[in-house]
């Protein structure tokens, strides 16, 4: 189900509700040719207002076929960090940068390929109307179709890893490797990169703890706009 809400509307949020419909709407996009091979769009899910977002690449072979985000063994083990973080995942709202599953086929199984620069610019007023709902403290770009989404520039993730950026709306952004990386990985160095990938996510613990500096509001998207409008 999508955006992590129930099937009912009673009680929803106006934002809530706008999130949904959102989702929905990415269902009929085609504005890149993802969206006519992919089994569904992927939308992002988690609580209005978390503190932190949490954006990667583009949904995986599991994610497509749920219908949900970070589900596939990529998932599993940013669940197994969260943990080790003692974060939760409730708190948080996790989604992707492309909203459809990019492949090619080898005999019967779908290997995942990069979304080309093309596909997330198509896809990159979604998120942006998704950070202006979530209105999120602060965003975790986790690798570099991410990190060039949110930061809108090329990000090289290994020399810019494990630090905070800012966007061009004054947005605090962490960037670091997608978990996939570290599947692919030395599986002899495999100890080392997690435990590096672990103090690079650490940088954003404090965001659960207290508010950081205040930054500059911009306006939401007019797609955004809209959905909460239609809501009233």
């Amino acid at each position: 189900m999508r955006s992590g809400m129930p099937a009912h509307g009673g009680g929803l949020k106006p934002a809530e509700i706008a999130l949904r419909k959102l989702g929905h709407a990415t269902d009929a996009c085609r504005e890149c040719p993802l969206g006519e091979r992919a089994t569904q769009s992927v939308f992002g899910e988690g609580p209005v207002h978390a503190r932190l977002m949490v954006v990667g690449e583009q949904p995986g072979d599991k994610e497509d076929l749920a219908g949900r985000p970070f589900v596939g063994p990529a998932g599993r083990l940013f669940d197994r960090a969260v943990a080790e973080l003692g974060w939760s995942r409730e708190r948080l709202y996790v989604t992707n940068a492309v909203k459809h599953f990019k492949y090619e086929l080898r005999g019967k199984r779908r290997i995942h390929k990069t979304p080309a620069q093309r596909e997330a610019d198509a896809c990159h007023h979604w998120l942006e109307s998704e950070i202006a709902l979530v209105e999120p403290v602060a965003l975790l770009a986790l690798g570099a179709v991410a990190a060039r989404s949110l930061l809108g520039r090329h990000v090289a993730v290994m020399s810019e890893r494990g630090r905070w950026h800012e966007d061009a709306a004054g947005r605090r952004v962490l960037v670091t490797l997608h978990p996939s990386a570290l599947l692919r990985g030395d599986p002899e160095q495999r100890a080392e990169a997690w435990k590096a990938w672990l103090d690079d996510l650490s940088q954003a613990s404090a965001i659960f703890e207290k508010a950081p500096p205040r930054v500059r509001k911009r306006a939401a998207p007019a797609r955004a706009r809209k959905a909460v409008a239609q809501t009233a």
